[in-house]
């Protein structure tokens, strides 16, 4: 059973950001000084006293605002609240009523939707009476909070708690793979996640940094449940310190660090750039399995085989390298079998009996190296774990063990077991079990 929605909607800056950060207990939501940093809906999980629901932050909606990003702020903002069990409006206690917030209450009056008045940025119980200017928004009493202090948000949560619809427990409820979508900015990420889902889910402009979130979406994907995470485009840290766009990155980085597998999105028009090949690495740094995704194949030809012989060269992991089209949707059903195959080697448990065999096989078909007189003997190989798969084998002399090797054992199980993609790590015993 599906967690209760409870979407957060107000005019810009009024701290709906971190209003969902304290509601939730997390950091999840990208909160900055900077007004209209929120874009997107960002669903973060929260519980309180045995309740569990999904908090949706969105961006500020200013009704005035004619730009064609702030009518799709406005089209997402308006999409969770038809999405949501109860919506939370908030406004600034310190800045009053403002035109925008009448506006907006208006909206919510004539709708289905039951709506919290949450008056933010009272810091202190003396600043409490500024909510009352707000009772003109006919919506019932404001409650006074402050998002930075804490203060009055345990008992926004028991209103919450107390407004939201039961639900019953599902314990059997599988676990859905989650692929994250990472990549450069403006090589068609959000385009790839709203083909996939069938709607506009994510917002999609020509500008790039336009998504400063990760986004986590639930849907069913060949019969699997699936959640996509739709990522601010990963820049070198430097170029970005101090900036909205670095608070964006460091989402991406998490996503990667969370996800079961990460899609690289590349532009098929570049090609393969050495930066993409940075950002597939750092979701290899991170243990998570990679596909490569060549967007936009619809207007381009970029050569496909030279782009797989580079990975082959310079990735690890040698992922699969697919061409796709986020405006056709060519390809896309090949993506995602792909990586849902990625997710499944990562948690599979070979068995010993067969590691062992293909050890004895690989020994027979290139012998180990010999140093001084010494050859490497490898006795013994096991898994002994998963996600991502761990071995051990166990050698007469660890020190034996050269790199050129390692990496041919490692590509070679790769082959055998259809690991591309997948991170793996092996673990050499010498007798005195260093």
């Amino acid at each position: 059973m599906s967690r209760p929605k409870v979407a957060v909607v107000g005019y810009p800056n009024v701290g709906k950001s971190t209003l969902v950060n304290r509601l939730s207990s997390t950091r999840e939501t990208v909160v900055h000084e900077q007004a209209g940093v929120t874009r997107d809906r960002k669903e973060v999980d929260a519980d309180w006293n045995g309740v569990e629901f999904t908090l949706i932050d969105t961006g500020g909606i200013d009704i005035a605002d004619d730009d064609v990003l702030g009518e799709s702020v406005r089209h997402q903002a308006r999409a969770a609240l038809a999405d949501a069990d109860l919506g939370v409006l908030v406004v600034d206690a310190r800045a009053g009523l403002r035109p925008g917030d009448a506006e907006l209450a208006a909206e919510l009056r004539g709708g289905p939707l039951p709506v919290v008045v949450v008056a933010n940025k009272v810091d202190d119980f003396g600043q409490a009476g500024m909510a009352s200017e707000f009772y003109g928004l006919g919506l019932g009493d404001p409650l006074p909070v402050s998002a930075t202090q804490g203060l009055g948000t345990g008992d926004l949560l028991d209103l919450i708690a107390e407004r939201l619809p039961k639900q019953d427990s599902d314990e059997d409820e599988e676990t859905p793979v989650r692929l994250a979508l990472i990549g450069r900015p403006n090589v068609g990420k959000s385009s790839l996640v709203n083909k996939l889902l069938g709607q506009e889910r994510v917002i999609v402009d020509d500008r790039a940094g336009t998504t400063r979130d990760a986004i986590d979406t639930q849907i069913e994907l060949d019969g699997r449940q699936v959640v996509l995470v739709d990522t601010a485009g990963l820049r070198r840290r430097p170029k970005v310190a101090g900036t909205v766009d670095y608070y964006a990155q460091l989402r991406s980085e998490r996503a990667a660090e969370r996800a079961d597998v990460a899609i690289v999105v590349c532009d098929a028009n570049e090609g393969l750039t050495s930066e993409d090949l940075r950002v597939a690495d750092v979701a290899m740094q991170n243990d998570c399995a990679t596909v490569i995704a060549l967007n936009k194949w619809d207007v381009t030809r970029t050569d496909l085989e030279d782009a797989k012989a580079r990975v082959t060269q310079k990735l690890r992991q040698r992922p699969p390298v697919l061409a796709v089209s986020a405006e056709s949707g060519r390809g896309l059903a090949r993506l995602v079998a792909a990586a849902l195959e990625r997710a499944d080697r990562s948690t599979e448990q070979i068995q010993t009996a067969q590691l062992n065999r293909f050890l004895s096989d690989l020994q027979t078909a290139k012998q180990p190296p010999a140093k001084r007189g010494r050859r490497l003997k490898m006795y013994y190989m096991a898994q002994f774990q998963t996600s991502p798969p761990r071995f051990a084998i166990q050698v007469n002399d660890r020190a034996l063990v050269t790199r050129s090797y390692a990496y041919f054992l490692e590509n070679r199980l790769r082959e055998r077991w259809k690991l591309d993609g997948v991170p793996l790590v092996i673990d050499y015993k010498g007798k005195d079990r260093d």
